[in-house]
């Protein structure tokens, strides 16, 4: 795999797209929008005998010809909602491989192995960004990499950015620096949270880094090597900033809602001004309060939301957004129907593949999210290019296990994110609920809070958690007291927790380093 890639990656570098030809590329995308699910079902479902979507299909009476009849006659989504009537769906914990998919008396084991796409001769691993649960080995195709390359472009030209000098701070990243290296030129820098040397870190990993850098580099084109510098001291990169707002450039910075909010606290208690930068944020909840985070320093910010799962961004910010975290779907990539029964809640997204190098082979797959859908005419410029459907108040409803208790997403993350901060000062990302193991093996909560916020009671911390826990629900008012009497609850100072991605959970299960 690795000398697939270091022989495939020259060719990939020296053909960058321009706008025009992305433009191109999605208008025949759409084109063949069906033509493409159905080649994609018959040769990696209907002609690969280990898929686990044979039997569903089966148990649904549905064959090839059935679904080629039903697509073309009402449509995809329409034939998608009616296999999802007839069980042809797998739930994120199916998905996962974490329990046997149950279809009456049928049952059938899926997980990544049996879900990988046939169809496609993978140049890396990528993986998920584990934090809760293991991360999952991702197969990657550098086709995958350049079909999410072309709609990254267009939404970042959306925004007038075709010209910005892009730069990456995540880890490991290779996705999005092959993406900036596919349209126009390369990323300027690349910034990883953790340090190469980081014990613990999969050799994979910096290798992987090295390979591609010189690879590129051998071959005529310049791609920044990684560097280390911590959510914890984001200066350096808020000052390349600074300096290419100073030469005239706009500086454009991908990476995760809690490290770009950091990086602009940072920058103005530093007096660094970043007046014109841009962000586009990912991988966790986009709430207003972060977003006025970043865009108090006058930096302008758009979430992107997706999976690894999925092949990556799979919808871009709207420029016209009824809520912060407010996306259009690339409807080109991935068709989307919402779930309306058992076993998922209302609003559950289901997610299907369309491209031909997908590492997944998803069909009505739930990543464990629901959300508001709905199409509508906001009149910005992303929408002019065909994407028309908008998802917005996206939040997982895999429930929050810690402590032995188990909590609503939604709650930990508006208490985190905007009760304490407003009570004991701070901002996202300097709260976050770990769960631990206490003497004996007895499970216990800790709150960890930012050394940076001032002086605080303790007590009074944990009291106004548990206060605002437990006016959510009935539920959680129950288990608030249960967390009182045993004092389950702990305070620490501490920088939070991260995944290897980079990424900062609200609430961590990884225990507690």
């Amino acid at each position: 795999m690795g000398l697939r890639l270091l022989a495939r990656l020259p060719s990939y570098l020296h053909h960058p797209f321009t706008v025009a030809e992305s433009r191109a590329i999605l208008r025949r995308r759409f084109e063949r929008r069906e033509a493409d699910f159905l080649l994609l079902a018959k040769g990696a479902i209907f002609g690969n005998r280990r898929s686990p979507y044979l039997p569903l299909l089966a148990g649904a009476g549905c064959e090839y010809g059935d679904l080629e009849h039903t697509v073309r006659a009402d449509g995809l989504e329409a034939a998608l909602v009616r296999l999802y009537r007839s069980g042809v769906y797998l739930t994120s914990d199916e998905f996962k491989g974490r329990r046997t998919a149950a279809r009456g008396s049928m049952t059938v084991s899926a997980g990544p192995f049996r879900l990988r796409n046939p169809l496609i001769s993978p140049h890396y691993w990528a993986s998920t960004s584990g934090g809760r649960e293991p991360a999952t080995a991702v197969p990657i195709d550098l086709d995958c990499i350049r079909d999410r390359a072309v709609n990254m472009y267009l939404a970042v030209d959306s925004r007038g950015g075709a010209g910005w000098t892009n730069a990456v701070w995540a880890m490991p990243a290779l996705a999005p620096i092959l993406w900036f290296s596919a349209c126009g030129g390369p990323a300027a820098r690349w910034f990883w949270p953790i340090g190469r040397r980081t014990p613990g870190l999969p050799a994979r990993y910096r290798w992987s880094a090295r390979a591609v850098t010189w690879t590129a580099r051998l071959s005529g084109v310049r791609l920044p090597a990684a560097r280390c510098v911590p959510p914890e001291a984001p200066l350096p990169i808020a000052r390349w900033m600074r300096r290419t707002l100073d030469t005239g450039g706009i500086p454009h910075l991908w990476t995760f809602v809690s490290a770009a909010a950091r990086l602009c606290r940072a920058a103005l208690e530093a007096g660094v001004d970043l007046v014109g930068a841009q962000f586009t944020v990912t991988g966790e909840p986009v709430t207003n309060v972060r977003l006025a985070a970043i865009r108090r320093i006058g930096a302008e910010v758009f979430p992107d939301y997706g999976s690894a799962d999925s092949g990556g961004t799979a919808a871009c910010g709207c420029l016209a957004p009824e809520a912060p975290d407010d996306v259009h779907l690339f409807s080109d990539l991935n068709a989307l129907i919402q779930a309306d029964a058992a076993p998922f809640p209302s609003g559950a997204l289901l997610l299907t593949s369309l491209r031909p190098t997908a590492p997944f082979v998803l069909l009505n797959v739930s990543m464990g999210d629901r959300a508001t859908v709905i199409e509508r005419r906001c009149g910005c410029p992303v929408e002019a290019l065909g994407w028309t459907t908008h998802l917005r108040d996206i939040r997982s409803f895999d429930k929050t296990t810690a402590g032995g208790m188990t909590f609503a997403d939604a709650d930990i993350v508006r208490i985190l994110d905007e009760v304490l901060p407003e009570r004991f000062g701070g901002g996202p990302g300097d709260f976050q609920l770990i769960e631990v193991e206490a003497e004996g093996g007895r499970p216990s909560l800790l709150i960890r809070v930012h050394p940076s916020l001032a002086a605080f009671d303790p007590a009074a911390l944990a009291d106004v958690f548990l206060s605002a826990l437990g006016r959510s629900s009935m539920t959680s008012r129950i288990m608030a007291l249960q967390i009182r009497e045993a004092r389950l609850l702990r305070i620490e100072r501490g920088a939070a927790s991260a995944a290897p991605s980079g990424k900062v959970l609200h609430v961590w299960s990884g225990g507690c380093p």
